[in-house]
């Protein structure tokens, strides 16, 4: 069972430690350090379902309704560019975020400190949670890597595609919590406004980019 279980353990990290919306969602979260632990959970306890699915062998049923990756390749598509819009407002109509939050501040405005500077406002739980089922049940490259190709190699080892999948979710949680949590010690170089802009602008490039590559001829 062990070979079965670091197969998957390997697999699994090869497949997620890669630049996508969910990761640069949960790395912007844990700079914030706001709702890091929900989002974590949120991720990983995913993972875990779709992994769970894909060994169960329920990519064969979906391999039956094409139409259904269709339908999510286009929502996801669409949810990821209305993303990608309210991270580019937030880096050309720059609010003076920092790293304090007031805890006094709504979830949607500013209140500004003594010197002038807008402190960091908080999103509220539930929105932060909806947003994360979002860019993980929404991107159709989930299921083609944790539930078709997972799925299909957990099936080469017989008896010990649990344990593969035990790995594969295993790597899941180790890699969203050292995301989440290691994302902190970034707080000294974005602590200024213009790097909250500089990363926005980035997340913006990168959610139009895999939106794009989303709708496009596969």
């Amino acid at each position: 069972m062990l070979p079965s279980l670091l197969a998957g353990l390997g697999l699994g990290f090869s497949l997620i430690i890669a630049i996508g919306a969910q990761n640069l969602f949960v790395l912007r979260q844990g700079v914030r350090r706001e709702h890091l632990l929900p989002v974590v959970a949120v991720c990983a306890a995913s993972d875990a379902v779709l992994i769970l699915l894909g060994v169960s062998g329920i990519g064969l049923v979906l391999q039956a309704v094409p139409w259904l990756i269709v339908v999510v390749r286009w929502a996801g598509a669409a949810f990821l560019l209305g993303y990608a819009v309210l991270a580019a407002r937030r880096a050309l109509r720059p609010s003076g975020e920092t790293l304090r939050v007031d805890p006094t501040a709504s979830a949607s405005t500013g209140v500004p400190d003594a010197d002038g500077t807008a402190l960091r406002t908080r999103t509220t739980l539930a929105a932060t949670v909806v947003t994360c089922l979002a860019l993980t049940w929404l991107n159709p490259h989930v299921y083609l890597d944790t539930v078709f190709l997972l799925g299909s190699v957990a099936s080469t080892h017989g008896d010990g595609r649990w344990a593969f999948a035990v790995g594969a979710c295993l790597a899941s949680l180790v890699w969203f919590t050292a995301l989440g949590f290691g994302a902190r010690y970034l707080g000294r170089w974005l602590d200024t406004p213009r790097a909250w802009r500089i990363l926005d602008a980035l997340i913006a490039v990168v959610m139009v980019a895999i939106a794009i590559s989303l709708v496009l001829p596969h």
